[in-house]
């Protein structure tokens, strides 16, 4: 669908939870097709000169006025290239930024003062990710702007499609790689868990896994633990009512996720599985 929008013309807006693939997917299809992108990170800071373009203040006090005094920004280089804009978190840039895309999209040109108008080359296309889950430093992107783009909707992958992802990523052992993404799947289901974690969070936990099986000289519940807290805790949200603490929740869906597994961990260098540490301390 992303394919045939852009091919077509027509400008997208790609909406889904962080950790998707969409920046990735969108990369892939760009290098497919041979075309440009240009990319820019929403926030607060994003204005229109930073978007469009800007008359570098040094040659106007030389030269005055010019078009050689002018710098494209990211909106004038693709529009010109007839290349890709990619806009990532779309509902994060303020509405007067915002704004300034309406006539590009609409009219596929721009009126700058004291430069004049640019048009837009053949191949020019507005792309924006956003994720609708995250209220913090967000707003509503006006209708202005909606009635412009076609939407196509992000979801995570299946749980074999991320174990794929991980095994590209991390290069750990197969079962370690089948615990972390059944934990993090998990995340996502959760009763008490607000916001769950992306496939990010299983990639972690399988570095972390490793490494610190190989600085323990042990593997076992306990490094699955301590990779899981340090991976998915800073990334799982519970819900304010909840009197359980995300890494209680972590603990409980390893444990569900070992219970399933009909490997039992292995113990490396002669250690027990979940024996005692190398510095003495509890499993």
């Amino acid at each position: 669908m992303i394919t045939v929008a852009l091919d077509e013309g027509c400008h997208v807006v790609l909406d889904g939870p962080p950790g998707t693939g969409k920046s990735t997917l969108l990369r892939a299809i760009a290098g497919a097709s041979g075309r440009g992108i240009e990319f820019v990170e929403g926030n607060a800071e994003l204005t229109p000169a930073r978007l469009i373009g800007h008359h570098d203040p040094a040659l106007v006090l030389a030269r005055g006025y010019r078009a050689e005094t002018w710098c494209d920004g990211p909106l004038a280089t693709a529009m010109r290239e007839g290349a890709l804009l990619y806009l990532e978190e779309l509902n994060r840039i303020p509405e007067e930024t915002l704004n300034v895309l309406i006539t590009a999209m609409a009219e596929r040109e721009l009126v700058v003062p004291r430069l004049g108008r640019i048009e837009a080359a053949d191949g020019f296309v507005l792309v924006a990710a956003m994720n609708p889950f995250d209220a913090v430093g967000t707003a509503r992107v006006s209708q202005a702007i909606a009635d412009r783009m076609c939407r196509v909707s992000i979801s995570y992958l299946d749980e074999e499609g991320e174990r794929e992802v991980v095994r590209r990523q991390a290069q750990g052992g197969e079962r370690e790689i089948e615990i972390a993404v059944a934990v993090t799947r998990g995340t996502r289901a959760h009763a008490a868990v607000r916001m769950g974690s992306s496939v990010r969070g299983a990639i972690d936990m399988v570095r972390l896994a490793r490494g610190l099986s190989r600085l323990r000289g042990q593997a076992g519940r306990g490094v699955l633990l301590d990779a899981a807290v340090a991976a998915l805790s800073g990334r799982v949200r519970v819900h304010e009512d909840q009197e359980r603490t995300v890494e209680e929740v972590i603990a409980e869906l390893l444990d569900r996720a070992l219970a399933a597994d009909p490997e039992p961990a292995p113990g490396r260098a002669g250690a027990p599985p979940d024996g005692p540490r190398p510095d003495g301390a509890a499993p």
